[in-house]
């Protein structure tokens, strides 16, 4: 009798397990089923877990509405992968630079996504730029991402209709999963226009494809809209400390009637940020000031950043933090402008 009761105890044991042991391994994210998707009125083809969540949706950026899609895969205790689809910032190089139009469009993705990944977080706990990476003649840019306990990589394209931004999330680092989601976005390679051109001898000339050129306008806008003008901060009286840093910058291109002026001097900006996100420390000890050399472009926006003195070391964190920095716009006569000056960063060794 004792025997088969507890025959009778195991079956119920084993019956009840195995719908818990299906759904933890659901919640876990072990995907075993992926597909091919492309999307109807999309540019690109991804791998993704079968059956992904999507939707489609405007989204009030400044005095934007962005169009919206989001394509999503996700669990409650597992990784996340996702393409984000952006449309609505016009690509029209005469008036700005192609990098102005991807920096509005990254930081339209940094207030859009958390929310739909976790709802209790609603701001990315941090972006840092690792490389720029141009992706079948398109400008790109690789991120490492952190929302709440989920860490993970962001890679971002701009088309000249859209904007993609591919990001994979764990709780725990997954190389493989990574890789194999990533690896699969594909986009068709760039015509060969006058913009593909102008890039190419760029970078033919050494120059940075998407650092923002004297001389350009470097703002962002939809059709049908202005961009967003307020108050400027006032200059700083010791604004020759910046002039010193930019000693080396090659000179300005003679400004044409329908062209802005370039960066005015601003000195040191760090009072000037209305978000001044801190330096990560590099392991080990560290001690010392670094000053960035930033400018800032017309919507407050930090579009190059390089550090000009400090230990060499902490060169990198503090340029990392310098890019993340943002401002209100600044104005000069009723127009916005770009600004040029320093960041200083002080490491200080822990005790």
């Amino acid at each position: 009798m004792h025997f088969r009761r507890l025959q009778l105890a195991l079956l119920t044991l084993l019956l009840t397990a195995s719908p818990l042991a299906a759904q933890a391994q659901k919640n876990a994210g072990n995907w075993t089923e992926w597909e091919t998707i492309t999307p109807e009125g999309e540019e690109f083809t991804v791998t993704m877990p079968k059956n992904p969540t999507t939707e489609a949706a405007k989204f009030a950026y400044h005095k934007m509405e962005l169009n919206t899609r989001l394509y999503l895969a996700t669990s409650s205790a597992g990784p996340v992968v996702a393409v984000a689809s952006f449309s609505g910032i016009k690509s029209n190089p005469a008036e700005y630079t192609e990098f102005a139009r991807f920096n509005s469009y990254i930081d339209a993705f940094k207030d859009f996504f958390p929310p739909k990944v976790r709802t209790k977080d609603t701001a990315i706990t941090k972006l840092t730029l690792v490389s720029s990476m141009p992706f079948h003649g398109y400008t790109g840019r690789s991120y490492k991402i952190s929302i709440g306990e989920l860490s993970g990589t962001v890679k971002a394209f701009v088309t000249r209709k859209r904007f993609y931004a591919i990001v994979s999330l764990n709780t725990k680092k997954d190389d493989a999963l990574e890789a194999k989601f990533l690896s699969s976005f594909e986009l068709p390679d760039r015509p060969a226009d006058a913009a593909t051109a102008g890039n190419q001898a760029q970078a033919a000339s050494g120059e940075q494809p998407l650092e923002a050129q004297p001389g350009q306008q470097n703002q962002a806008k939809p059709e049908g809209e202005t961009p967003r003008t307020e108050e400027a901060p006032t200059t700083d009286p010791n604004a020759n400390a910046a002039n010193n840093t930019a000693a080396n910058q090659p000179p300005p291109t003679q400004q044409q009637p329908n062209q802005k002026r370039g960066p005015i001097s601003g000195g040191v900006l760090n009072g000037k940020a209305i978000y001044l996100p801190m330096p990560e420390v590099p392991a080990g000890e560290a001690s010392g000031v670094v000053l960035v050399a930033v400018v800032v472009d017309e919507q407050g926006t930090v579009i190059e950043a390089r550090a000009v003195s400090g230990p060499p070391h902490l060169h990198g964190a503090a340029v990392a933090a310098a890019r993340l920095a943002r401002f209100s716009p600044t104005l000069l006569m009723g127009e916005p402008v770009r600004v040029s000056g320093t960041l200083s960063y002080n490491f200080v060794r822990a005790n």
